[in-house]
Parts: structure tokens; sequence; C-alpha cells
């Protein structure tokens, strides 16, 4: 404090008994006159603040880096045994070093958007509302393949994590466009775009977790292309299907020696899904035709195995129930009076009657556009492939394989349900499942780990 004295003698002129004390290096604040008190107590309150505040931003930086990271991959229409075609190391390692499901089996109906939302929120269609890919709401309107989160009714993982203070990013998953009731992950990639590639995903993990402890998510969550429209266009036995998934085992593999190069197998768990599987779908049952030649004014909302009949006339409903029963593949359900086993009675979205396919039957889309691709695919004479069917048909269940921290090694696990999987990756998380969540977690992929789920 003496340099201070010595600049301003004038200043203090009117103190010397408080220089004097100072500069013989007396630090009793009694000694001091009151301006001098009050500028010594500001300096130590600073300093102490300065103090505080370093080791908490310590503390939970050397937290946070050894805080618990999960990577969940969805990879689009792969079905159980598709892994199996040929050599994919990727997937081999994940086997051979964690565990492997002989099937993940899905909700109803077995399509894409129904059950990217269920395994985001452990809930059947008949809670979280996602009846279809496509669908007509009362009072909002049509739904088509949209990725807002405010269709949802229940909450998602990536909701749930980041209100029990754990950072998401999400790399295009359904619904995770938009806040789901005013919370939104941390990081997310919008609007969708089919024609980004795993490849860049990768690479967008990859950043991510090599981000500051503070600014690094705890679960991060993509979407993968898989071998869906492979299967759509050449059939479930395609060719093709081994040359895209060994496309996606390669960039499956840049993640694996991405994790490697990092070291962060101790507190990493990769789960690498599917939402569905496929068959084969190659007899068309046209509701809408069938309709309209009776007279009866319809709305047909179809595509896969399931379809929506919205009447303009609710009391032609069993007219039209028996005219439709009379086609063949298919069983046609009062809306009023579903089977509970279905899970998709949601009065708002499903219209007055369902129609659900059985392989090899599927309805065809609605529209110009769609009829031609069907008469396109009928002329080239190739198989098509379907999904959407029941969800205990052996076609319908997709992969689990599951590597690293509390995973268990070399482990062939039984057919599991995609409802078990958020309430898995809470576990791993320490953290407790979303709202509503239906699913209980898998042990298998949870072992020794202390967690809310």
């Amino acid at each position: 404090m003496r340099w201070w004295i010595t600049a301003r003698p004038r200043r203090w002129a009117d103190s010397r008994a408080t220089i004097d004390a100072c500069n013989a290096g007396t630090r009793d604040p009694l000694a001091m006159t009151p301006w001098l008190r009050t500028l010594h107590a500001c300096s130590l309150l600073i300093s102490l603040a300065c103090l505080l505040a370093a080791f908490p931003a310590i503390s939970t930086d050397a937290s946070t880096s050894a805080a618990p990271l999960v990577i969940w991959l969805s990879l689009d229409g792969v079905r159980h045994d598709q892994p199996d075609l040929q050599h994919f190391p990727a997937f081999e390692r994940i086997a051979r070093e964690g565990v492997r499901a002989s099937g993940l089996e899905p909700v109803f109906p077995t399509s894409t958007f129904t059950n990217h939302v269920a395994m985001a929120t452990c809930a059947h269609a008949d809670r979280h509302g996602i009846v279809a890919n496509r669908f007509r709401d009362r009072e909002r309107g049509l739904f088509d393949y949209d990725d807002d989160g405010s269709w949802i009714e229940v909450e998602p993982i990536w909701a749930s994590a980041e209100r029990q203070g754990v950072r998401s990013a999400v790399f295009f998953w359904v619904g995770s466009a938009t806040p789901w009731r005013g919370i939104a992950a941390s990081d997310r990639r919008t609007p969708f775009d089919r024609g980004v590639g795993e490849s860049a995903k990768v690479d967008q993990i990859l950043a991510w977790i090599d981000r500051p402890a503070r600014e690094r998510p705890g679960l991060i969550m993509t979407w993968w292309r898989g071998t869906d429209r492979e299967g759509h266009t050449g059939g479930p036995d395609s060719a093709a299907i081994a040359a895209r998934l060994a496309q996606q085992d390669a960039q499956l593999g840049r993640l694996l020696r991405g994790i490697d190069a990092r070291n962060l197998w101790s507190r990493t768990t990769l789960l690498v899904s599917s939402d569905h599987g496929m068959t084969l779908a190659s007899r068309a049952i046209d509701a809408a035709r069938t309709l309209g030649r009776a007279g009866i004014e319809a709305e047909v909302i179809s595509g896969g195995a399931v379809a929506f009949v919205w009447l303009a006339d609710a009391s032609q409903r069993a007219r039209a129930k028996t005219l439709l029963g009379r086609l063949p593949g298919h069983a046609v359900h009062d809306a009023q009076a579903l089977p509970e086993r279905l899970r998709i009675s949601y009065p708002q979205r499903i219209g007055d009657l369902l129609l659900v396919a059985e392989p090899p039957f599927y309805y065809p889309r609605s529209g110009w556009l769609a009829a031609l691709r069907t008469a396109w695919l009928a002329w080239r004479g190739g198989a098509r492939g379907g999904h959407g069917y029941l969800p205990e048909h052996p076609d319908m269940a997709g992969i689990l394989f599951a590597m690293g921290r509390g995973v268990a090694s070399d482990l062939q696990l039984d057919r599991v349900s995609n409802l078990d999987l958020a309430p898995t990756v809470s576990r791993l998380l320490g953290i407790e499942p979303p709202a509503g969540c239906e699913g209980r977690g898998i042990e298998a992929i949870a072992v020794g780990v202390m967690g809310g789920g």
C-alpha cells in the first residue's frame, strides 16, 4: 500500500496517523480514517470474490469433464438381421465389445415417425400422439412428416435431460426442431435435410464432444439414413441394402475411432438402434377407390400398412366398414372400438375407420405423385418393401447395439422393446426417465450404473 501513499501525498495530507500506521505495516482498520477503511474493505471483498469465483469454476470443469456421455444413433429401417449380410467391422466390434439384441421391437404402427417419438418418450402412440408419418388432427389439420415438437404429447428425452440439468444435442430426430413446451435441446440441427450425409454427422458429434466441459452435451442423438430407402425401392432382400449398410458401417467406424483417440470410453456409452424393419409389400389395397366407386365420400390418409378413413358423412360408417371388409389382406376397425393391444386409440387423429394390412398387402399413398411412383415400381418389376405392420411380425424388428460405459461385454440379448431405451439412457445419465415413460431400463446396458432410470 506504500506506493499508493507516495503517489497521492496531498490527498492524504490530513491522514498522517493513518499513513504512518500503513507504512509500519499496520492493518488495524481502527488506525485508518473512515474513507480509507472503506477502501481497504472493498479491496478485501474484491479479492475474496475473485477467489470464490475461481473455485467453483475449477470444481465444475473437473466434474463435468468426467460426466457421463451417451451417444444415440438411429439408423432408419435397418432390420434386425441386416448386420449379418456381410462383414461389417464396426457392427462386429460393438457386438464383440458390448451388447447386441436379437431384435428391437417397435410400437404400432411400425412407422418412422411413430417409433422415433416412441423411442424418445418411452410411450405408445395412443399417448405420445404421433400415430403415423401422416395423419389428420381434427383441430390442427394435416400432419405430414412434420418436425414440430408441439405435436408430441409426452416429454421427449432431450427435454427431460435439459429439465434435469443435462445438456443435450440433437442432429435430426423427429420432433426436435422446435422446443417441446418451452424446452429445447441446447444444440440442434435444423431444418431436416435428407441430403446431409453421415460423415457430416460424425464430424459434428466429434466437434460437440471436443467442446470445453461446460459447453459439452451429455446426451447426443442423431438420425441416420440406414437402409430404409433401399428397402422400399428394391425390397427387403435388395443387394443395395448391404451396399448402403457398408457405407453406414464405415461412418460408424469413424465415430468409434474418434472416441478411441480421445480416450473417452470410460465415460461414454454408444447406442445404435433402428426404428423398424422391412418386409415384402407387393399387393396394394386401394381403399379410396373402393369407397369412391360406392359413392361414399371420404379422405383416406394412407401409407405403408396403416390407413385412416375420414368419412364426410359419419352415418356411412357401417356401410363403409362392410365394403372395405370385403377386400382381402387387411383388417377394418371402427376407430371408436379399437383392440386395446394396438395402442393407437387417439380419437383426434385416427378418423372414423382404421385399416391395418397384413404383408404383403399395403396401402399406397393417395395423390397423383404417389400413384406415379407405384406405377414406376411396378414397371421396373422389382420387389417393394414396406413396414407399419404389427410389431410382433418378425420382419418388423430393428437393431440394437450398445458399447462403452455400463455395458456388458460380448453379450447377446433377447428381443427388447424400444420403449426401454429412453429409461436406459436416463439411468446412464443419472437422471429420471421422461415424464410419462412406460418403459424400463435394460440392465445389461447399465451394469453397475446408479441413476434415476
